[in-house]
Parts: structure tokens; C-alpha cells; sequence
């Protein structure tokens, strides 16, 4: 039996991650672990704060505990704690520590990256809509990929390309 590989879709606000989340899981017959972070600011009724970002960590890796149960063969995960550790850093100038910890002792086996060239789609959870800082974003999650030492691929163009390209990276596994 060949053990769980576990990838994440990694990027920016509206790059396509949790399409390329979904339809994966579907190839493969296997499961995706969706963003907590949709569901928990859904839920919130107000605008969040800094101590919300610990609670959709906690969220995050709790339904990608549960869903690693089930998954067979491969578990994509649509962000990892990357994204809040970002997210944090840029709107509060630092990451909690039990987020820079879980990030120091979770593994994955490789990372799927969305560009920023995929279509703004506007929606009330997101807060970045201008070009140069959806650019900005993406360099800061290849930077971080990247010194994980993990496969990785960069995913750009139509919806069809970013998918095809997202299948011969899982493929290779």
C-alpha cells in the first residue's frame, strides 16, 4: 500500500486554488480538504481580528486531520498555513507562534502554485483586488514553496491549462 501524499494548492486571493482543489480530488477520486478560513469568516458576523487568524489555523489543521482519514491516495489541500502566516505577517507585522510552529512540524510532498494571471473575481471575503499586490503575493509564496525543498509547480493560464499542468505534477508522484 502506497502511503497518503498530501499536496497543497497554494496562492493568492481568487487564483483559482479552490477549483484546482476540487477538480483534483475529483481526478483522483480522493478527497480535498477545503480553506477553513471561508467557512470560519462566514460564520463570524463581524470583521475578523488578529486572534481569528490562531482559531481558522487550528480549524485549518483540525479538517486536514479528519479528511487525511478518509483520502485515498492523495489529499489536496486547498491552502496551508503558509497563506495565514502571510496573511498575518502583512496586516499585523507578525505570525502567532503555534502557527510558525505547526508550520516548522507539517509536512507535505508538494505544492501546486496558482498565479495572479487567472481573473480578479470579486467576493466580500477578499481584500486584494489591485494587480501589483496579487503579484506581490505570489512572489512571497514561491519564495516560501520553494525553501520547503518540495516538488513544485507553478500553474497559469485558462482553467484547462492550470489543471492539465496540475495533473502531470500530481502524476509524477
Amino acid at each position: 500500500m502506497n502511503p497518503l501524499k498530501k499536496i497543497v494548492i497554494i496562492g493568492g486571493e481568487s487564483t483559482g486554488k479552490s477549483t484546482i482543489t476540487h477538480q483534483l480530488a475529483e481526478h483522483y477520486n480522493t478527497q480535498g480538504v477545503e480553506e477553513y478560513a471561508r467557512t470560519y469568516l462566514e460564520s463570524l458576523g463581524r470583521d475578523y481580528i488578529e486572534d481569528d487568524l490562531l482559531e481558522i489555523a487550528k480549524g485549518q489543521i483540525e479538517l486536514e486531520n479528519k479528511m487525511e482519514m478518509i483520502a485515498n491516495r492523495f489529499l489536496f489541500c486547498d491552502t496551508d498555513l503558509h497563506v495565514i502566516k502571510v496573511w498575518s505577517e502583512f496586516k499585523y507585522g507578525h505570525c502567532h507562534p503555534f502557527i510558525l510552529e505547526q508550520l516548522s512540524i507539517k509536512s507535505y510532498d508538494g505544492y501546486i502554485i496558482t498565479s495572479p494571471d487567472f481573473p480578479w473575481q470579486p467576493d466580500p471575503l477578499r481584500e486584494h483586488p489591485d494587480q501589483s499586490l496579487r503579484d506581490y503575493f505570489f512572489s512571497i509564496y514561491c519564495d516560501l514553496i520553494k525553501a520547503t525543498q518540495q516538488p513544485f509547480v507553478i500553474v497559469k493560464g485558462t482553467e484547462s491549462q492550470r489543471i492539465e499542468t496540475a495533473i502531470e505534477f500530481v502524476n509524477s508522484f
